[in-house]
């Protein structure tokens, strides 16, 4: 396992989030323009396999049911290469998404080319827009970096207050720390 922090080089705060057409968990297809209407939209890069990526699917679940009802949508995408690392295959994506009680999108990025489009390095690697698909932060969800600590500071929810009351985040970016996304050579 490689551990390794996002990085802000890609995506800059206000660009607008790259396009995507993937298969979800639920066996359609979603772009980002199925997600008009929200007040964000929260793309996390993750996957299956990495105990930094699930260490964050109790706090994603807990993200989605405080501000869904607040006009967030929430979109995991899952990057890696499910060959050299079958546990992050889509047939596991579906036990996962069930198992762990997914209430929203889980993507599978087969090709990678989202994943490069939006700069993603790390698993869980969290990008939030507003309700234009503009970039208001990048960053982690708290500060409990390791598996097993607990949260003092809570980044994500700071931001998505900010977002959904039309201000600005308190910060435009907090790396986040997790597992290399697993690339194709």
């Amino acid at each position: 396992m490689s551990l390794l922090q996002s990085d802000a080089a890609k995506l800059k705060t206000g660009d607008a989030a790259p396009d995507f057409s993937l298969m979800g968990t639920d066996g359609k297809t979603h772009s980002l323009s199925g997600y008009r209407g929200a007040e964000a939209l929260l793309v996390v890069f993750t996957c299956n396999h990495c105990p930094y990526a699930q260490a964050k699917f109790s706090r994603m679940n807990d993200i989605f049911a405080k501000y869904s009802g607040k006009g967030l949508r929430i979109v995991a995408i899952n990057p890696n290469d499910a060959v050299a690392y079958p546990d992050d295959s889509f047939e596991n994506m579906k036990r996962v998404s069930r198992e762990r009680g997914f209430e929203f999108d889980y993507l599978c990025d087969e090709t990678q080319e989202v994943a490069r489009k939006y700069g993603a390095v790390c698993t869980p690697d969290p990008f939030l827009f507003d309700s234009a698909f503009r970039l208001a932060y990048h960053g982690r969800f708290d500060d409990a970096l390791s598996p097993g600590k607990k949260p003092v500071k809570f980044d994500m929810e700071e931001a998505l207050d900010a977002v959904l009351s039309g201000k600005k985040p308190p910060h435009e970016f907090l790396f986040s720390q997790g597992c290399s996304i697993k690339w194709r050579e």
